[in-house]
């Protein structure tokens, strides 16, 4: 089973979190996971390829932004609302109604 890094609430740092919900597409994956809630990688529909995509996650993924859990040859994606709560109270929120 392959172990993939989350930073410890601890390290999670406002300008990762900010420079990962900057780009569009990273910001609409999370809009999406915040609403449907935790799916695997290939159940969103993304503008980009795969690989992009992959990219796209990974980067949210080191931010502290979401989880990524794998299941067989699945990659589930969740949101660390909790952790991003405790550490930027409010925050996720307003960027996600900023989004809409």
């Amino acid at each position: 089973m392959k172990i993939l890094f989350h930073p410890a609430v601890d390290d999670i740092h406002l300008s990762s979190v900010l420079y990962a919900l900057s780009d569009p597409v990273r910001l609409s994956l999370v809009s999406m996971v915040a609403r449907q809630g935790a799916q695997p990688c290939s159940s969103y529909e993304l503008p980009v390829a795969k690989s992009t995509a992959s990219h796209h996650i990974r980067t949210l993924r080191e931010a502290g932004v979401v989880r990524v859990q794998v299941q067989g040859t699945q990659h589930i994606v969740d949101l660390r609302r909790e952790d991003l709560d405790a550490r930027f109270p409010g925050l996720l929120d307003a960027i996600l109604n900023a989004a809409q």
